[in-house]
Protein backbone atom coordinates (compact mmCIF):
# COMPACT_ATOMS: atom_id res chain seq x y z
CA UNK A 1 0.00 0.00 0.00
CA UNK A 2 1.38 3.62 -1.34
CA UNK A 3 1.66 6.69 1.44
CA UNK A 4 -0.04 8.91 1.00
CA UNK A 5 1.87 12.00 -0.28
CA UNK A 6 2.13 14.81 1.97
CA UNK A 7 0.84 18.77 0.80
CA UNK A 8 2.49 21.13 2.06
CA UNK A 9 1.43 20.76 6.01
CA UNK A 10 -2.02 19.42 4.75
CA UNK A 11 -3.31 23.46 4.47
CA UNK A 12 -7.28 23.43 4.63
CA UNK A 13 -7.96 27.26 4.42
CA UNK A 14 -6.00 30.45 3.72
CA UNK A 15 -6.80 33.68 4.03
CA UNK A 16 -4.81 35.13 1.07
CA UNK A 17 -7.17 38.85 2.06
CA UNK A 18 -4.74 39.34 5.40
CA UNK A 19 -1.68 39.56 3.04
CA UNK A 20 -3.33 41.96 0.95
CA UNK A 21 -4.46 44.28 3.59
CA UNK A 22 -1.98 43.83 6.27
CA UNK A 23 1.65 43.87 6.90
CA UNK A 24 2.75 40.69 8.80
CA UNK A 25 5.10 41.55 11.01
CA UNK A 26 5.38 38.13 13.34
CA UNK A 27 3.88 34.86 12.86
CA UNK A 28 2.90 32.14 15.76
CA UNK A 29 1.61 28.63 15.40
CA UNK A 30 -1.25 27.81 17.58
CA UNK A 31 -3.47 24.69 18.53
CA UNK A 32 -7.60 25.41 18.39
CA UNK A 33 -9.97 24.05 20.55
CA UNK A 34 -12.52 22.43 18.77
CA UNK A 35 -15.60 19.90 19.02
CA UNK A 36 -15.74 16.79 17.29
CA UNK A 37 -18.00 17.75 14.92
CA UNK A 38 -16.04 20.94 13.98
CA UNK A 39 -12.79 19.07 13.68
CA UNK A 40 -14.10 17.16 11.58
CA UNK A 41 -15.72 19.97 9.08
CA UNK A 42 -12.52 21.49 9.40
CA UNK A 43 -10.84 18.31 7.99
CA UNK A 44 -13.55 18.58 5.07
CA UNK A 45 -12.14 22.17 4.44
CA UNK A 46 -15.50 23.79 5.70
CA UNK A 47 -13.74 26.71 7.65
CA UNK A 48 -13.76 30.49 6.67
CA UNK A 49 -10.94 32.53 7.41
CA UNK A 50 -11.74 35.42 6.12
CA UNK A 51 -13.35 38.04 8.37
CA UNK A 52 -11.71 36.52 11.88
CA UNK A 53 -9.28 37.87 14.25
CA UNK A 54 -7.78 37.01 17.57
CA UNK A 55 -7.67 38.98 20.88
CA UNK A 56 -6.16 38.39 24.29
CA UNK A 57 -8.36 38.39 27.23
CA UNK A 58 -7.84 37.45 31.11
CA UNK A 59 -4.27 35.42 29.56
CA UNK A 60 -6.07 33.68 26.97
CA UNK A 61 -6.24 33.71 23.34
CA UNK A 62 -9.21 33.59 21.59
CA UNK A 63 -10.19 33.20 17.62
CA UNK A 64 -13.19 35.12 16.83
CA UNK A 65 -15.79 35.47 13.82
CA UNK A 66 -14.03 32.65 12.31
CA UNK A 67 -16.73 30.57 10.24
CA UNK A 68 -16.62 26.74 10.39
CA UNK A 69 -19.45 25.52 8.76
CA UNK A 70 -21.69 22.78 10.47
CA UNK A 71 -21.01 19.10 10.07
CA UNK A 72 -23.56 17.54 7.76
CA UNK A 73 -23.98 14.20 10.17
CA UNK A 74 -23.69 16.38 13.28
CA UNK A 75 -27.05 16.40 13.69
CA UNK A 76 -27.46 17.73 17.79
CA UNK A 77 -24.02 17.76 18.42
CA UNK A 78 -23.11 21.16 15.78
CA UNK A 79 -21.94 24.17 17.65
CA UNK A 80 -22.52 28.05 16.61
CA UNK A 81 -20.03 28.37 13.34
CA UNK A 82 -19.13 31.76 14.90
CA UNK A 83 -18.78 30.90 18.35
CA UNK A 84 -15.11 32.09 19.86
CA UNK A 85 -13.08 29.36 19.76
CA UNK A 86 -9.76 29.43 22.38
CA UNK A 87 -6.10 29.05 20.84
CA UNK A 88 -3.20 27.33 22.15
CA UNK A 89 -0.40 29.29 23.33
CA UNK A 90 2.59 29.05 25.85
CA UNK A 91 2.49 31.77 28.70
CA UNK A 92 5.47 33.54 26.91
CA UNK A 93 3.45 33.81 23.29
CA UNK A 94 0.81 35.14 24.99
CA UNK A 95 2.68 37.41 26.71
CA UNK A 96 4.47 38.30 23.66
CA UNK A 97 1.26 38.92 21.76
CA UNK A 98 -0.41 40.92 24.90
CA UNK A 99 2.44 43.35 24.77
CA UNK A 100 2.13 43.35 20.81
CA UNK A 101 -0.94 44.34 20.34
CA UNK A 102 -1.05 47.11 22.92
CA UNK A 103 0.17 49.34 20.08
CA UNK A 104 -2.01 51.07 17.67
CA UNK A 105 -3.13 49.38 14.50
CA UNK A 106 -1.82 46.13 15.59
CA UNK A 107 -3.80 43.08 15.31
CA UNK A 108 -4.37 39.56 15.63
CA UNK A 109 -4.92 37.75 12.10
CA UNK A 110 -5.30 34.19 11.17
CA UNK A 111 -3.37 33.47 7.98
CA UNK A 112 -3.70 29.56 7.04
CA UNK A 113 -5.39 26.54 8.94
CA UNK A 114 -3.59 23.20 8.66
CA UNK A 115 -3.09 19.71 10.36
CA UNK A 116 -0.45 18.37 11.55
CA UNK A 117 0.77 15.33 13.46
CA UNK A 118 -3.38 14.94 13.02
CA UNK A 119 -3.93 17.98 15.29
CA UNK A 120 -5.29 20.93 13.33
CA UNK A 121 -3.09 24.15 13.57
CA UNK A 122 -3.69 27.73 12.97
CA UNK A 123 -0.92 30.23 11.77
CA UNK A 124 -1.54 33.69 13.55
CA UNK A 125 0.14 36.99 12.18
CA UNK A 126 0.92 39.72 14.16
CA UNK A 127 -0.23 42.40 11.66
CA UNK A 128 0.09 46.37 10.64
CA UNK A 129 -2.81 47.56 8.86
CA UNK A 130 -1.91 48.85 5.08
CA UNK A 131 -3.45 51.96 3.52
CA UNK A 132 -4.23 51.58 -0.05
CA UNK A 133 -1.00 53.42 -1.23
CA UNK A 134 0.90 50.16 0.57
CA UNK A 135 -1.39 48.45 -1.18
CA UNK A 136 -1.25 50.11 -4.88
CA UNK A 137 2.86 49.51 -4.41
CA UNK A 138 2.47 45.71 -3.04
CA UNK A 139 0.10 45.42 -6.48
CA UNK A 140 2.46 47.22 -8.73
CA UNK A 141 5.87 45.24 -7.61
CA UNK A 142 4.26 42.16 -7.91
CA UNK A 143 3.43 43.31 -11.77
CA UNK A 144 7.15 44.44 -12.25
CA UNK A 145 8.21 41.06 -10.72
CA UNK A 146 5.96 39.23 -12.97
CA UNK A 147 6.75 40.85 -16.28
CA UNK A 148 11.03 40.36 -15.39
CA UNK A 149 10.13 36.74 -14.66
CA UNK A 150 8.27 36.82 -18.01
CA UNK A 151 11.05 38.27 -20.09
CA UNK A 152 13.75 36.32 -18.13
CA UNK A 153 11.99 33.20 -19.19
CA UNK A 154 11.61 34.09 -22.93
CA UNK A 155 15.60 35.23 -23.27
CA UNK A 156 16.71 32.19 -21.40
Amino acid sequence: MAKKAKSADNVLAQNKKARHDYIILETYEAGIVLTGTEIKSVRNGRINLKDGFARVRNGEVWLENVHISPYEQGNQFNVDPLRNRKLLLRKKEIGKLLGATQGSGITLVPLRVYLKHGFAKLLLGVAKGKHTYDKRETLKRRDQDRELQRVMKNHG
